[in-house]
């Protein structure tokens, strides 16, 4: 595995940990494949009696979202003509998130953006530090969340919520998503720690194949397979726009806003 992720097991806990803290944890086609892996061990340590998963950042920032860059390096290789092996491919991977043995609890401080939040969606419980904040900007490039983002955002707070989020991408403060449930808990940064521990102490007083078949039972209930289908579907189009290509390199060369033309 990179070590741009990070495991460690410690008792009951099994932490998953993004570890590019110089480039504000953003996410990288290896650090999907680092997370994929890391939650295949997380399956191993659930039969080792492991009991709770955390998942954290180094460093500041949770994370600022996908790297831009990836998406210019690789601009001549076709992968716009058939973008639905890529969308799978990292759907796959929160899917495993979500699906996996153990309740997942994300713990996020400073920014929270586009495909971080969608892994942070994935996972059962979210804290955060104050003044994170919270969002998925994919509209202001002329896409949208594609991994889950819009079908697990509904389920959560609604769809008026997520069309407020997903339509205008702007970012919300964390006191506001803990109102709209997005977030389950907030404290100081000092008392984070703290908030975790009253989470996992909570999961790790009950029964472990209860917590493991209740989980499942939920999650099979509120399936979003055919809104993963649907995210695919968009997003495939969206992939191959002008306004796309413009507004990647608008924002990696730092000379946004972007004048939006009526089509």
């Amino acid at each position: 595995m990179s070590d741009l992720i990070l495991t460690r097991r410690d008792g009951a806990l099994f932490e998953v940990i993004l570890n590019r803290a110089e480039r504000r944890n953003a996410i990288t086609d290896a650090m999907m494949q680092g997370l994929s892996a890391a939650f295949d061990q997380a399956e191993t340590a659930f039969n080792e009696g492991a009991r709770v998963v955390i998942l954290r950042a180094a460093g500041r920032v949770f994370s600022s979202g996908i790297d831009l860059n990836q998406f210019v390096e690789r601009d001549d290789d076709g992968w716009r003509d058939n973008l639905f092996p890529f969308t799978a491919r990292y759907q796959a991977v929160l899917n495993k998130i979500e699906r996996c043995s153990l309740p997942v609890i994300c713990v996020m401080q400073g920014y929270c953006l586009g495909l971080a939040l969608e892994m942070a969606l994935a996972c059962d419980f979210r804290i955060a530090a104050e003044r994170t904040r919270l969002g998925l900007p994919e509209a202001r490039l002329g896409i949208i969340p594609d991994v889950g983002g819009t079908a697990r955002l509904v389920a959560l707070i609604g769809a008026a919520r997520a069309k407020d989020l997903v339509l205008t991408g702007r970012t919300i403060e964390v006191a506001q998503a803990r109102d709209w449930g997005l977030v389950d808990a907030v404290r100081p940064k000092a008392e984070l720690e703290a908030a975790l521990g009253d989470y996992v102490e909570a999961l790790c007083a009950a029964a472990p194949l209860a917590v493991s078949y209740g989980k499942r039972v939920i999650n099979d209930i509120v399936d979003n397979t055919r809104g993963l289908h649907i995210e695919a579907w968009a997003q495939a189009q969206l992939f191959r726009s002008e306004d796309f290509r413009n507004a990647v390199k608008a924002m990696i060369d730092k000379s946004y806003p972007i004048e939006w033309q009526g089509k």
